[in-house]
């Protein structure tokens, strides 16, 4: 039997392995993130990253490219890996899998050891090459970690699998050892989530040569992974890690740029005025740009300078961090064992603050999956939801716009029956179950609690993080801002008056109900000036105050 080669097939297979491995330690991944922001989706911009670069494969070659082309399967998977990048940590494993896949067709028999050697030395340079100001501890202390140990394999006469077995060994040394390089780690006690991401690669990349099972968990310290069991990262927003975000930039700001190779440098130049977190990924035309900065106008700008951007993204990193950290601790939490006879329909609903899962507790949900605007459960998470759950069928409570698309993909891969109510709020969730049967059919409940839904009236306040203009005038940075399903109502320096403001547009002579649900920033002070003004406003309506402890939104409101 010859020694092996990692050739195209190879190639392909180890990074299904791959993009399978980053799907199941997901969760793992972001629970360790911390750096560069504490937003909780490393392994979630991993995993998209890799399967983006599979994805793509499958794409050309059901067009019909020649399945075994090495040049057009490396094609293929480089071009995927760009157009899928997603985050800091996506951006430069997009680099690694360029420069993997870049080496297949310059070795028509495969890659023996000395050139897989050099593969994994070229992706450690290009993914450092990629960011504007490298830091250790990260994945690039990892990448680097690796590539050394399999040059010095080579060295000693290793075959291809021994290579890939140092590289793994390497891997893991650099990643126990990114504490010591990163205080930000250490404080939270934790390793780089990123370099843990790029550890699963290489006995992946094994099992596709040998068949040898797919690694079961990530090597973890013992003080690591004990911090890991206990929920994540020991420090939050609130503590050492969110200091450091608050003292960053605010934005993520990511697009594809179409410019001149020679272009490149003097973005990367009018970048490093404006933001830090700076990846610069691709070629031939073609980049993907990932920046935190404060200054989104200015970062888009300057793509325009050199060339035209495309798909762009914005992400506004305080409220991902804030609704992670609150993801992650309600997480922590389980809900209290149901009592009386087992329902016919369960409810699953998506909720965010712990006054709002007792409120939804109270009304005779059971399972409560953690997520909202910014932190949307997957299907996964759902479809996990639903089959734990104690009815025959199940009701989806999605509770916001963006999750109704992800909650409809269950009713198709769920074992029971499985309806939606697309409800888009805590308000109309809240609505939705003043009608709901435990007894009855998921069926009825949801054309029931459907109905109860649309009654509603629903409304939210929140902070403008931004200048904008508005249907109701211009909007300043640190304005709060009034919404309604129709958009914004109301404008104004202080919560109590956008809040009242809002009021004043929604309500109508035939509303009896006025609820509303207080989240983080709202005061006792706040909410009896609202009050007192309702009472004074509309005297015959009821107000009933409810403490929902949701982020980014002091007050939800329910009108019926």
């Amino acid at each position: 039997m010859s020694a092996p080669r990692l050739g195209a097939d190879e190639l392909v297979n180890g990074l299904t392995v791959y993009a399978e491995a980053l799907e199941q330690h997901r969760e793992i991944l972001n629970r360790l993130n911390v750096f560069p922001v504490p937003d909780g989706d490393t392994g979630t911009n991993m995993a998209l990253t890799a399967r983006a670069a599979i994805d793509e494969l499958a794409a050309r070659r059901s067009a019909g490219t020649p399945a075994e082309d090495a040049t057009a399967v490396a094609a293929a998977l480089a071009h995927g890996a760009l157009m899928g990048a997603r985050g800091n940590s996506g951006v430069i494993l997009c680099q690694v899998l360029r420069a993997l896949a870049a080496a297949v067709p310059e070795a028509p028999d495969g890659l023996g050891a000395d050139e897989l050697a050099a593969a994994i030395e070229a992706a450690s340079a290009a993914a450092r090459a990629a960011v504007l100001r490298p830091a250790e501890g990260t994945i690039l202390t990892v990448a680097a970690d690796a590539a050394a140990a399999a040059r010095a394999a080579v060295s000693d006469g290793a075959g291809l699998l021994e290579v890939l077995e140092a590289a793994t060994t390497g891997a893991q040394s650099g990643l126990w050892r990114t504490p010591e390089l990163l205080s930000l780690l250490a404080d939270a006690g934790v390793v780089d989530a990123g370099g843990a991401g790029l550890f699963l690669l290489f006995p992946s990349l094994a099992t596709a040569l040998d068949g040898r099972p797919s690694p079961e968990e990530i090597p973890l310290p013992p003080e690591v992974a004990a911090v890991i069991a206990a929920g994540g990262a020991r420090a939050r927003p609130s503590e050492a890690v969110g200091d450091a975000h608050e003292d960053g930039p605010r934005f993520e700001v990511m697009y594809l740029l179409e410019a001149p190779d020679e272009s490149i440098e003097g973005f990367k130049e009018v970048w490093a005025t404006i933001g830090d977190s700076i990846v610069v990924v691709g070629g031939g035309g073609l980049f993907n740009c990932h920046v935190h900065t404060d200054e989104i106008g200015a970062a888009i700008e300057a793509a325009l300078d050199v060339g035209r951007p495309r798909q762009i993204r914005v992400t506004d990193l305080a409220e991902q961090v804030e609704e992670e950290r609150w993801v992650r601790e309600v997480g922590e939490s389980a809900p209290p064992p149901p009592s009386g006879p087992p329902p016919r329909t369960s409810v699953v609903a998506v909720a965010n603050g712990e006054g709002v899962r007792r409120i939804f507790r109270s009304l005779g949900v059971t399972e409560l999956v953690a997520g909202g605007q910014s932190m949307n459960p997957s299907t996964a998470d759902l479809l996990a939801a639903v089959e734990e759950s104690a009815g025959e069928e199940v009701v989806i409570l999605p509770n916001n716009g963006n999750i109704i698309p992800v909650a409809n993909q269950v009713v198709h891969t769920a074992r029971k029956p499985v309806r939606v109510v697309p409800t888009k709020g805590i308000q109309e969730g809240f609505a939705a179950l003043l009608e709901y049967d435990p007894q009855a059919p998921s069926e009825d409940n949801a054309k029931a609690m459907q109905e109860a839904a649309c009654r509603v009236v629903a409304g939210e306040v929140t902070q403008a993080v931004r200048a904008s203009e508005s249907p109701v005038g211009p909007v300043g940075a640190g304005d709060f801002i009034g919404l309604s399903r129709g958009g914004i109502e109301s404008v104004a320096p202080s919560v109590v008056e956008a809040t009242t403001g809002l009021l004043a547009r929604l309500l109508r002579a035939e509303h009896e109900i006025v609820t509303l649900i207080e989240g983080e920033g709202a005061r006792v002070g706040d909410t009896r000036k609202v009050t007192e003004w309702l009472h004074a406003a509309y005297p015959t309506i009821t107000v009933e105050e409810h403490r929902g402890g949701q982020p980014l939104y002091p007050y939800l409101i329910s009108i019926e």
